[in-house]
């Protein structure tokens, strides 16, 4: 059968996620399998894209298609690329936080993470008074312009980043990529291409997998449980782009306070993540909060509460069933490099104490109302965003 690769691979897969080493629950179980749909709608998504001489920009990731520890306020795109050809790539600036790009060698595997060969944001070229722009990558050539960004040897994809803080207000903006003096259309549909892609998406949804089940040991779970780490270039990642990281082990009636600088940075912000390795439910939970979205105390500090219990406090994020997970803040777009005064200090204390802990508690106070207009609002940006 055509589709015997994939499903094949389907079935590996499967092993690979009911194998997994964090699993202790049945509902560990169940939100692997969810996973797993995710991981191969976009597995066959990635192998049809697979356009260098055509390209188009493609959604890398979303709310049913999650994978490292994707952050809930990024739209994620990608294209593929030939390292010998030019590509032109126009669009319309929008008014999110940040605007990124980044030029990867390969692609992640489960024994290392891809060369970032060129890394820059939107203040790196010029954009008109209407936020029109033509930004061309392609081999080193004289006098090539300020729009011009070389591609390295091996270059093979290159990754964009529409960064929102305030999601009620922020609009995204519009990107398109052709490679320069593409002529004609793809060759038609064979089917021996066909069998290649499915092969293709299987190896893909494989490596995927074992990838991002490889990752968080890498970067989280040799860190000591319920600390974060000082702010840090991200690994493998933007040039203006810091992270803190962790991972949290909390009972039922403990709380983790997270207290850390309200940044200048144009973009801060703060999520919690499964042990899957992917965003909690964003939409319809407040498992994340940006700087724009939180509340900053007079002190001009943020302090986030991680908890399973509901502390009726603007700055809580829900653990939503998960004892277990990970911790990460991002900073974007930033002028000058962090340093451990501007990272988060982290405390678990028992929920009773949560008035006794924090400073400005009852500033910190919302409503069951106010938190239920928080998450309308939620639900109501994303879905604007995702149809963007």
């Amino acid at each position: 059968m055509l589709t015997q690769p994939f499903a094949d691979a389907v079935a590996e897969a499967e092993k690979v996620i009911t194998g997994a080493p964090h699993i202790r629950t049945e509902q560990d179980l169940v939100e692997g399998y969810d996973y797993l749909a995710g991981s191969i709608r976009a597995s066959l998504q990635l192998a049809w894209a697979y356009q260098r001489d055509f390209p188009y920009f493609v959604r890398s990731t979303g709310p049913y298609t999650k994978l490292g520890l994707d952050n809930p306020d990024t739209l994620y795109f990608h294209s593929y690329l030939r390292d010998d050809c030019e590509y032109v790539v126009t669009g319309r600036r929008g008014s999110t936080a940040d605007l990124s790009f980044q030029v990867l060698a390969g692609d992640y595997s489960p024994v290392e993470v891809p060369d970032s060969l060129t890394a820059f944001d939107d203040r790196a070229f010029e954009i008109g008074e209407d936020g029109a722009f033509e930004v061309r990558f392609g081999p080193a050539k004289p006098n090539a312009g300020p729009n011009y960004f070389t591609l390295g040897p091996g270059s093979a994809m290159l990754i964009v980043r529409e960064v929102f803080s305030d999601w009620s207000t922020e609009q995204p903006g519009v990107i398109r990529i052709h490679r320069a003096g593409a002529t004609g259309a793809p060759p038609p549909l064979t089917r021996d291409v066909l069998a290649k892609r499915y092969g293709v998406a299987g190896k893909i949804l494989l490596s995927r997998l074992r990838t991002f089940l490889a990752f968080p040991e890498w970067f989280y779970l040799k860190l000591p449980v319920n600390t974060m780490t000082e702010p840090r270039a991200t690994p493998g990642g933007l040039s203006t782009q810091f992270s803190s990281v962790g991972h949290y082990d909390l009972a039922d009636d403990q709380a983790m306070i997270v207290t850390v600088p309200a940044s200048d940075a144009p973009y801060q912000g703060f999520q919690l993540g499964s042990m899957w390795y992917v965003s909690l439910d964003y939409i319809n939970h407040q498992t994340s909060l940006t700087a724009d979205q939180a509340r900053v105390d007079p002190d001009g500090r943020l302090r986030f509460v991680v908890s399973e219990r509901d502390p009726g406090l603007a700055n809580w994020l829900e653990c939503t069933g998960h004892r277990r997970g990970y911790l990460q803040i991002r900073w974007q777009r930033l002028a000058r490099k962090l340093g451990p005064a501007d990272g988060p200090e982290v405390e678990v204390v028992d929920f009773d104490q949560l008035p006794h802990r924090l400073p400005f508690h009852e500033r910190a106070r919302v409503t069951p109302q106010e938190y239920a207009e928080r998450i309308s609002a939620r639900r109501a940006a994303v879905a604007d965003r995702m149809l963007g």
